[in-house]
């Protein structure tokens, strides 16, 4: 098999040598060019033809907004890496890229820690994203999870849906297909590192009915309300004599990611069990895996993201094809299913 072709995008010519020489330490992977901004990418994307793109976001002549905008006119469909600063600006401008159609992003090293250490980061954050984005594979087939019957009486209390690679649209798209009336409370794990997570969280918050928070530790879970992961913070929930609370910890990492989904899947299956509802969306790796193995012994029905749909068919796909998925969709049957396994009686929002 060919190696992955590479474009790598930065206004620096240091860190346009330092991506070029990280991946090419990757035998499936090869830079076939570099630019110094978005226009002169432009005209290379027809030239050298990559298979992805990484693509920085401040620039001058052209930045990575900017460039994202024209290959949406020019319809130019390359999978695309944003490398974005771990800033409160940075993180803006890189939620705006992934809305722009960029697939996924890779932050930059900070000025803490050695230069090894910031490169070790970078390697081991782009090159694995490159890869996957890279060389889509066709998904092999599934089986489907015989449906869950709840028994007589039983239903939803709680949605609990895990994302990483293209989850930020797709939560977005989720979020607003949802009904106004649906009032059962969300938990969401989307990888994401701090900062990130509280701004995507208010922009999910502007879509509807639903109050979208960033999760706080003790905080008693409300419906109408959508919790989402803290960066750098697991989630997950304790049954009190007075309710259900929610909990942050920062454990250790879970199949390399903190915030993972499994440690929220285990806790919901525990606390919940059968009445509950777990989703897995777009994302990169495993990670789901094994809460969603949980949530389906404790009799709780588990849908993913269709492979068509997803920007990468890892996460959803590696619960479908364990077996454990009672069907595969696209966001808005999934946002249907939500609606349609959790009813919920017509009432005012909490908000």
């Amino acid at each position: 098999m060919p190696p992955i072709r590479v474009l790598v995008v930065d206004d620096a010519a240091v860190m346009r040598r330092l991506l070029s020489d990280i991946i090419a330490e990757d035998p499936e992977l090869e830079v076939v060019g570099t630019a110094p901004n978005g226009r002169i990418a432009l005209d290379k994307l027809t030239q050298v033809q990559p298979d992805v793109l990484t693509l920085d976001i401040e620039m001058p002549v052209m930045d990575g907004l900017e460039t994202l905008r024209e290959m949406r006119e020019r319809r130019i469909r390359v999978p695309t890496v944003m490398f974005s600063t771990l800033t409160a600006q940075g993180a803006a401008a890189t939620l705006d890229a992934l809305a722009l159609g960029a697939s996924d992003y890779v932050t930059k090293p900070s000025n803490t820690g050695s230069f090894a250490e910031s490169r070790a980061r970078v390697r081991d954050e782009l090159l694995p994203r490159l890869r996957s984005l890279g060389r889509r594979l066709v998904p092999s087939a599934a089986s489907l999870r015989p449906a869950v019957r709840r028994p007589g009486g039983s239903r939803c209390e709680v949605v609990a849906i895990g994302s990483s690679t293209g989850g930020p649209n797709a939560l977005t798209e989720l979020i607003s297909a949802l009904p106004d009336q649906l009032t059962t409370p969300i938990l969401i794990t989307q990888h994401m590192p701090p900062v990130f997570t509280g701004l995507l969280a208010r922009r999910l918050d502007a879509l509807g009915a639903r109050h979208v928070v960033e999760a706080e530790h003790g905080v008693t879970v409300l419906p109408s309300h959508v919790y989402l992961a803290p960066g750098d913070h697991h989630l997950t929930v304790r049954q009190r004599a007075d309710g259900v609370v929610l909990e942050l910890d920062q454990r250790p990492p879970e199949n390399s990611c903190r915030p993972a989904v499994d440690p929220m899947f285990r806790s919901v299956a525990s606390v919940y069990g059968d009445r509950s509802l777990g989703i897995v969306l777009t994302g990169m790796g495993h990670d789901g895996l094994a809460g969603a193995r949980w949530l389906a012994e404790a009799g709780a029905p588990v849908y993913v993201q269709d492979p068509a749909s997803s920007v990468v068919w890892g996460m959803p796909g590696a619960v479908a094809e364990a077996g454990l998925a009672q069907d595969q969709l696209p966001v808005e049957g999934l946002a249907a299913v939500i609606a349609a396994t959790v009813p919920a009686p017509l009432a005012r929002s909490a908000r």
